[in-house]
C-alpha cells in the first residue's frame, strides 16, 4: 500500500484577555489560552495591568495561524505588548495570518504596543487589526516591521506583506488602512516615494481627547528621524522610516513615552 505523504505541522493559537476595574484597580477577568498562544500577566503596583503575549512556536511561515482578543472594560488601563519580536519564516505554502480583536470601553485605555515584526526573504503574511472604541475611550497603538535583521546581513527580496487595519469608535469607522507589498519587495521599498531604500517602518496611532495638545510633544520627540505626524479629530498618526531597527527604536520609544504621559514601554522592550 503507497504511503501517503505527510502534511506539514502547522501552528495555531488563539489567546483572549479581559480587564476589568475592581477595587480601584484594573485587573485579571478572564484568560483564555489555545495552542502557541500564550499570555502572562505581570505583577503591578500602579493600578493598571499588563499583558505579554507569548508565540511559543517561536516564528510563523505559511498556513500558521495566530489570533488575539483583547477587551479592556469600562474604567480599566490595560497595556498589551509581546515578548519578543514576531519572526515570519519563508513560506512555500501560502501567507501566515495574525488576527487581533481590540475593544476598549467607556473611560478605558489599551495600549497595543507589540514588539516589531521581522519579515525574512520569501516570508509570506497576512495581518488584521480590528479595533472597537468607546466614544470616550483612549487608544494607542504602534506597529514596526523590520524588512530582515540588518545586522545579520539579510535582506528581503521577494515576499507578501498585507496589513489591514479599521477603527470604530461607537460603531463608525474612524480609521482604516491597507498596506500591500507583494513579488518584487526588494525595488518596490527602494522607490522614494515608498521607503527609500530603508528597511524599518511603523505606524503609530493615538485616539484620546490631548491628540492636539501632544501633537508638538510627538514631533520633537521623532527629532530630525525621517517621519511625518498629524493630527485632526483627536487621532494623532505618525509614520516612521529607518535604516534599520535600532535606529527606529531611536525615534520611536521617545514618542511613545509622550503618548504614555512619560512612562517607559513595558520591560521586555529592554530585555
Amino acid at each position: 500500500m503507497p504511503m501517503m505523504p505527510a502534511s506539514p505541522q502547522r501552528t495555531f493559537g488563539r489567546g483572549e484577555v479581559k480587564a476589568k476595574y475592581s477595587r480601584g484597580r484594573t485587573r485579571l477577568d478572564e484568560l483564555y489560552q489555545d495552542g502557541a498562544a500564550k499570555i502572562r500577566i505581570p505583577e503591578s503596583f500602579d493600578g493598571r495591568m499588563e499583558a505579554v503575549l507569548i508565540n511559543t512556536s517561536g516564528g510563523l511561515t505559511g498556513g500558521d495561524r495566530l489570533q488575539w482578543v483583547m477587551a479592556a472594560e469600562a474604567g480599566t488601563a490595560l497595556t498589551v505588548t509581546t515578548q519578543a519580536c514576531e519572526k515570519i519564516y519563508k513560506s512555500d505554502s501560502g501567507p501566515a495570518s495574525i488576527d487581533t480583536e481590540l475593544r476598549v470601553e467607556g473611560s478605558a485605555r489599551l495600549d497595543w504596543l507589540p514588539q516589531e515584526t521581522i519579515l525574512f526573504d520569501d516570508a509570506s503574511l497576512n495581518r488584521r487589526l480590528d479595533v472597537d472604541l468607546a466614544e470616550d475611550a483612549e487608544f494607542l497603538a504602534i506597529e514596526a516591521v523590520l524588512l530582515g535583521r540588518k545586522a545579520m546581513g539579510e535582506a528581503v527580496r521577494y515576499g507578501n506583506f498585507r496589513d489591514r487595519w479599521r477603527v470604530r469608535r461607537s460603531g463608525t469607522l474612524i480609521h482604516a488602512e491597507d498596506v500591500r507589498m507583494t513579488g518584487d519587495i526588494e525595488n518596490l521599498v527602494a522607490q522614494t516615494a515608498v521607503l527609500g531604500g530603508d528597511v524599518a517602518f511603523a505606524t503609530l496611532l493615538y485616539f484620546g481627547p490631548r491628540a492636539e495638545a501632544l501633537m508638538p510633544k510627538v514631533r520633537e520627540a521623532l527629532g530630525t528621524a525621517a517621519a511625518g505626524a498629524s493630527e485632526w479629530n483627536g487621532k494623532l498618526v505618525a509614520r516612521i522610516v529607518a535604516a534599520d531597527g535600532y535606529a527606529l527604536r531611536k525615534s520611536l520609544i521617545p514618542a511613545l513615552r509622550v503618548l504614555r504621559d512619560g512612562e517607559n514601554l513595558p520591560k521586555v522592550w529592554h530585555l
